[in-house]
């Protein structure tokens, strides 16, 4: 009882100082809201959002509260009821920039008679795409390091065959045509696609929601959005499938224990009454989150711990690579990861595309409530259901016939020779349903295009008759979702499969450029932005769901955006755009 009756006080002070914390100056704080919080305990109304008994982990000052008590606890502290502190701190004049990316290299041109094996692994994230839709709508071009360009070609569709049954997962297309950045270069492409399971043929989910509700999740386009997103996915599951959700801040605790899908209003209350307050230990929720999954796991089925976050984590395990190993100690056990990114000022894109990977999983960043059903929604099998394992795509190029390539885009997916062939070696996954997309330039031996001058002491290739046509030869390996052996597939690539490009491939060449063009455009030439854009808009096709129509407006902002920073007043400074 006496438990009880302090998390009713607790949490009713929090709640009554956020409301009037601010209401003036001069204020008691502490026996004000205090002394408000005791007149209104008797007609408050309470509902238990914490499993009773969940406790705060890694965080000795909260050690004997349970969760929803230590986030009271918090609360009141946030808004200065605790401790004296002032009413109502200035904030500061201009909000610190603390997001975080990866800073990579651009895939270099290879010369095919020195090196002429490219080994990756294939890539299904979206999350670069809506990343720099969020910074283009406000008004700004992206840093080079938030672009993947694979990310933004595979944000999209394309209409690829899919396989008749799940005995071969994906199906492999290839295809040549003339660069349309550069006349004299061929754009190698190669199109995956997965099988399609049908939703009543969809097995059981064993999910556990992992929500960050410290203090960084405060803002609207966070922990409000994380909800939203969150609430859309449950009300599409049903009583095949169970969702469990655990919380952390400075600690970490059980919010709701596992679930059926089909009691829906339990997991949306649970949802709805999220509080964001405290600091953020990250590796304590994932640590809890696994745990819980495995508790529940089910043999055969859908086992996800959906992480989502702005990834600010500064409390517990903080260290990039100790994070990283304990998301790839934790899928051994058969658990994926699906890591879901939100927010602006603090955003750690660095962290949640590498623990994404090291998962077994996918990364997606929501920057509104139309991406979310996106991804929760319109394409759920694929984000959940993960249909082939340690996806390798290893080229070996003909260097009688191709003098030079580069892979466009994947530079953090980059594999060496021998891992192609080494089982221990992860790589990415494909959803059911998923398409995958890879490009290549290629310039061959014949042509003016070629960058690297010939080696004046190199050794002319040697290839037999019956190869003299072939490009390339394509192989992959996967492994079943369950398996731990892989399978290989090839084929080869010959000059025959030289194409005028349809709308997919023009579509997708279109998004490689742009990606490349806000990265640099080292290899574009003065294939600009203009050229972009009436490259994709030809090739929208039907765009069912505007995504494309989309992207074409997208393109034209950032026109607008490089044209406003081209102008200079007589003072040579640039003007400022306000978009």
């Amino acid at each position: 009882m006496k438990n009880s009756k302090l998390a009713k006080n607790l949490a009713l002070a929090a709640t009554v100082a956020a409301l009037t914390a601010c209401a003036g100056t001069g204020m008691d704080t502490a026996d004000r809201a205090s002394s408000r919080a005791e007149k209104r305990v008797a007609d408050a109304d309470y509902e238990e959002i914490v499993v009773t008994g969940s406790r705060v982990r890694n965080d000795s000052a909260m050690a004997t509260l349970t969760v929803e008590q230590a986030g009271a606890y918090r609360n009141m502290q946030a808004v200065g009821v605790m401790n004296n502190a002032p009413c109502c701190p200035m904030a500061p004049t201009e909000p610190v920039n603390r997001e975080n990316y990866a800073s990579y290299e651009t895939n270099p041109v290879k010369v095919a008679a020195t090196d002429p094996v490219s080994t990756f692994s294939i890539d299904v994230d979206t999350g670069a795409y809506s990343n720099m839709r969020r910074f283009l709508a406000n008004g700004q071009l992206p840093p080079q390091d938030a672009v993947r360009v694979e990310e933004l070609i595979n944000y999209f569709s394309y209409d690829y065959p899919a396989p008749d049954t799940l005995d071969t997962p994906f199906n492999v297309i290839t295809e040549v045509a003339q660069t349309p950045w550069n006349d004299d270069t061929l754009l190698l492409h190669i199109g995956l696609k997965g099988y399609e399971i049908p939703d009543h043929e969809r097995p059981a989910a064993n999910l556990v929601f992992l929500v960050d509700v410290s203090g960084s999740m405060r803002s609207p386009d966070k922990l409000p959005l994380l909800k939203d997103a969150l609430q859309m996915l449950t009300r599409n599951l049903d009583a095949r499938d169970s969702v469990a959700i655990a919380g952390y801040a400075g600690g970490a605790g059980t919010i709701l224990e596992p679930t059926s899908g089909a009691d829906k209003r339990r997991i949306l209350d649970s949802l709805e009454r999220l509080a964001a307050a405290g600091r953020t230990n990250g590796a304590a929720g994932i640590h809890l989150a696994y745990e819980m999954a495995q508790r529940n796991f089910v043999p055969g089925g859908i086992n996800r711990v959906v992480i989502a976050t702005d990834g600010d984590f500064n409390v517990g395990t903080v260290n990039f690579e100790a994070l990283v190993d304990l998301v790839e100690e934790k899928r051994e056990n058969g658990v994926s990861l699906t890591a879901l990114g939100f927010g602006t000022g603090n955003y750690n894109d660095r962290l949640l595309e590498q623990i994404a990977d090291a998962g077994n999983g996918n990364y997606a960043y929501i920057d509104n409530k139309r991406e979310a059903r996106k991804v929760l929604v319109e394409e759920m099998s694929s984000t959940l259901q993960t249909i082939a394992r340690d996806v390798k795509i290893q080229i070996e190029f003909n260097p009688a016939v191709v003098a030079e390539y580069r892979l466009v885009g994947y530079e953090n997916r980059m594999l060496r020779t021998e891992d192609f062939n080494n089982d221990k070696i992860d790589a990415g996954e494909i959803g059911a349903g998923h398409t995958v997309t890879a490009l290549y330039e290629v310039t061959l031996s014949d042509s003016p295009a070629k960058l690297v001058d010939p080696l004046r002491y190199g050794v002319e290739a040697r290839v037999s008759d019956h190869t003299s046509s072939e490009l390339a030869y394509v192989k992959l390996r996967y492994k079943a979702p369950d398996g731990d052996t892989s399978k290989l597939i090839g084929s080869a690539i010959t000059r025959d499969e030289m194409t005028r490009m349809h709308r997919d491939f023009r579509f997708a060449a279109a998004v490689a450029a742009f990606g490349q063009r806000l990265r640099g455009g080292d290899y574009l030439g003065e294939f600009g932005l203009d050229e972009i854009a009436e490259l994709a808009a030809g090739s929208r096709g039907a765009d069912r769901n505007g995504y494309r129509a989309e992207f074409v407006g997208l393109v034209e902002q950032a026109i607008a955006l490089t044209d406003a920073h081209a102008r200079l007043d007589d003072d040579g400074h640039v003007y400022h755009v306000a978009n």
